[in-house]
């Protein structure tokens, strides 16, 4: 069995009951490794020698904004662009992002500046040399020098980032209060495992405006005209403009541990099409063609497949089509809400609690393992551990579809 609720309070977290089993806590991160202490001893050495003015002025006139991560975890940062936009009207802000994110926020209106870096650890490649991420923050702070009254570094654990704001000599360096962050921040704010990521980061602007008292808003991505053209043309000359409603499926996630079986996926479909009538959309990247495609041919009804063949603006445009999506916790997911599509999400090793859809809507379903040590939140097992960390296996196709269903029949 697994757990499924809808979402139904305004604080913007997934509802459901847990039923994990009573008997086991779920475990702590890994310690440790002999790398990682001696890195955290360093940075506690090389951090306070950075001077901490605080010296910026009471009206912030130029924010600089940190977020190294990918799809999801970008979107989720955009309500606080809203509120810092709607604290300081006349402050330009700057967001240093990864090229990998640049389309989720190239036409976000309340950001100024788009700059772009390969933030080291985030490029998903090998690391050219053991130097290279430090010549890269050397590179980088001179050219952010003088530019900034304040910045905010809005990933929990991105010491990089930390260390880059106080070598840019930026007054005012606001970011969470871990080991590996603290010596670089002149503001360093509590994070909470019990709290959302998009609340995380609202916390972040509350400290550079104290009278701030607003809740968060939604995800925010902007679909473009020719992007909504393409994907209406795309859809009725696949016959898609029969009445039927049209159901993602993104199989894919960002890590082995995440995904959902393929054959799990192929029961859904099935039923979907023959309880509901549903046309089934498969969404993927050019890397995850080879999941749509083993999911396609066992299908008695052959689906519409996307993967590989739209950019992120033509997905968002063909999920705002979809009356509902389906998959794993991932990026796609979460741009379906932000476009207004409903979700169903499954969840293992990542806590809901922290990553869930993020919405005022009750359209949003969450359904989790029920495996005692979920989440565990770690998403870095061995292709040869895989097999002893399958908790998502244990989710059942019939809840999936009961999900599902209701969504339908509500829409």
């Amino acid at each position: 069995m697994t757990d499924l609720g809808r979402r139904t309070t305004d604080d913007g977290r997934p509802q459901t009951t847990d039923r994990r089993p009573p008997f086991a806590d779920p475990p702590g991160p890994p310690a440790p490794g002999l790398s990682e202490r001696v890195r955290l001893a360093g940075l506690q050495v090389i951090g306070p020698r950075y001077a901490r003015p605080r010296s910026a002025a009471s009206e912030p006139r130029s924010v600089l904004l940190i977020r190294p991560d990918h799809l999801g975890d970008m979107l989720f940062a955009t309500p606080s662009f809203r509120l810092l936009r709607e604290a300081w009207p006349q402050a330009r802000i700057t967001l240093l992002v990864g090229p990998w994110s640049q389309a989720v926020v190239a036409d976000n209106p309340d950001v100024d500046e788009l700059l772009i870096c390969r933030f080291p650890g985030f490029e998903r490649q090998p690391k050219s040399s053991a130097a290279a991420p430090y010549r890269l923050l050397r590179a980088t702070a001179r050219e952010l020098a003088g530019r900034f009254d304040a910045a905010l570094v809005l990933r929990f654990d991105h010491w990089w980032g930390a260390w880059l704001t106080a070598a840019a000599g930026i007054p005012r360096r606001i970011g969470y209060d871990r080991p590996e962050m603290r010596p670089f921040l002149t503001d360093a704010l509590p994070y909470s495992s019990q709290r959302h990521e998009v609340e995380q980061n609202a916390t972040l602007v509350a400290a550079l405006t104290p009278d701030a008292t607003a809740r968060p808003g939604p995800l925010r991505f902007a679909v473009s005209e020719p992007a909504r053209a393409r994907a209406a043309d795309w859809l009725r000359a696949r016959g898609s403009a029969d009445g039927r409603p049209l159901v993602a499926i993104h199989p894919g996630a960002g890590a082995a541990v995440k995904q959902w079986p393929a054959a799990a996926w192929v029961e859904v479909a099935a039923r979907l099409t023959a309880e509901f009538d549903a046309r089934i959309l498969l969404t993927g990247g050019e890397s995850e063609r080879p999941i749509t495609a083993a999911i396609a041919a066992a299908l008695p009804q052959p689906p519409l497949d996307a993967s590989g063949h739209t950019n992120l603006d033509q997905l968002a445009a063909l999920l705002e089509c979809c009356a509902l999506a389906l998959g794993s916790d991932s990026g796609p997911l979460h741009l379906a809400v932000a476009v207004g599509a409903p979700t169903v999400h499954l969840y293992g090793p990542v806590s809901a609690t922290k990553f869930g859809p993020w919405s005022d809507s009750d359209r949003h379903i969450v359904l989790k393992t029920n495996w005692a040590c979920s989440p565990c939140d770690r998403l870095d097992w061995p292709a040869a551990e895989l097999a002893q960390h399958a908790c998502m296996a244990t989710i059942a196709p019939d809840d999936v579809v009961r999900a599902a269903g209701g969504v339908l029949r509500d829409t």
